[in-house]
Order: structure tokens, then sequence, then C-alpha cells
């Protein structure tokens, strides 16, 4: 098992999808947030998951 974070600059998040467009070019690893191969309905779960978060920072 390898261990994978994060290309995004500054994230420290373990980087679960990977995405390579064949097996000759090396695999790229990103977190969730910042996996650039999202769907819109994964889009908009992040982006509900992210405003709440915001709020909850606000409350606190």
């Amino acid at each position: 098992m390898y261990v994978h974070y994060c290309e995004e600059e500054e994230c420290e998040e373990w980087g679960g999808w990977g995405n390579s467009p064949s097996p000759a070019v090396p695999t790229r690893w990103w977190c969730f947030e910042h996996f650039p191969h999202k769907s819109y309905e994964q889009e908009q779960a992040l982006k509900r998951k992210l405003e709440a978060a915001e709020r909850g920072n606000i409350i606190q």
C-alpha cells in the first residue's frame, strides 16, 4: 500500500482520488475537494458540505 497525498499546494489531505489517462502516464492524486473530475452532483454535495461547515464556524 502506498501513501498518496493531494497534489494541490498546501493541502495535506489524503489523496484517495487518483487518475491516469493510461498505464504509461503516472497517476496523479487529489483529495475529494480538489479532484478535478467530479460530476455535477458531487460538486453540489461538496458545496453544501462546505457551506454547512462555514455556518457552523460562524455560529461557534
